[in-house]
């Protein structure tokens, strides 16, 4: 993962824990959907490092589109923001109007905060336009001493920005995650593997891959087997295992 500047972590330190108590007396006010976005726009400044009167821009500076902010370096959106009251759950209905709005002008990246919550999705340009979440943030729940906060703080970053920080981050969760894990221990060679434990337990037992394989839908969740994700990550693991086999056969 990308390397955080020392400013930015102290930045952190010192404006996070000033920014929870203000969201926490925020949230025993319940205060509304413009008050938020009032908070948000002081974290993208004081947090995440932006000119709040250069790269955040409102609503009506993208002109008449249906999200609230955007981020903009260089003349350039890199990140969309819709933001919702901070007494309101992020719902995925909530995501359509920025995700309509990236789609048509190719922004990839939406955020979804109510100020506590920060999602960040990624759009996929496909028919139709769907978004995947890529990650969550709590506010308050956040420690900014800790290592894996300050990560996951950095991807919203306008040094993180300058770092691809989220296209990184992005290509680790891709590959890093259950759906690809339960596609790998379905391969022929962890099967093996497991097969060959079973047998170690007990010397003599017979035991075929095709038991070990029958058994498997026993141990692993149903939506790591069934369904678009998981078969997209069987055919991530068949071709990665397709090129090995044949950067083998030319060396």
């Amino acid at each position: 993962m990308a390397n955080i500047p020392k400013k930015v972590v102290d930045r952190f330190k010192k404006e996070v824990p000033r920014f929870k108590r203000i969201l926490k007396k925020a949230m025993d006010r319940d205060v509304n959907e413009s008050d938020t976005v009032t908070i948000v726009t002081d974290v993208l400044a004081a947090v995440f490092g932006y000119d709040k009167y250069d790269e955040v821009t409102s609503e009506q500076a993208i002109r008449g589109t249906y999200c609230d902010l955007a981020l903009q370096i260089d003349g350039k959106i890199k990140y969309l923001i819709e933001v919702k009251a901070i007494g309101l759950d992020l719902k995925e209905n909530h995501l359509r109007q920025a995700l309509n709005y990236g789609a048509n002008q190719g922004v990839p990246w939406v955020v979804l905060t109510n100020g506590r919550l920060w999602e960040i999705h990624r759009i996929r340009f496909e028919k139709p336009i769907s978004a995947e979440l890529v990650c969550v943030c709590d506010f308050l729940e956040t420690q900014p001493s800790k290592t894996d906060d300050q990560a996951r703080l950095f991807l919203l970053c306008r040094e993180g920005i300058s770092k691809a920080a989220i296209e990184e981050y992005h290509g680790y969760v891709q590959v890093v995650n259950r759906m690809v894990l339960a596609a790998i221990i379905q391969t022929d060679p962890l099967i093996s593997v497991m097969r060959r434990e079973l047998r170690r337990l007990s010397p003599g037992l017979k035991v075929t891959p095709d038991d070990v394989a029958r058994l498997l839908p026993e141990v692993l969740k149903r939506d790591v087997l069934d369904g678009d994700e998981a078969k997209k990550a069987r055919q991530k693991v068949q071709r990665a295992a397709k090129a090995a086999l044949r950067k083998k056969a030319t060396s």
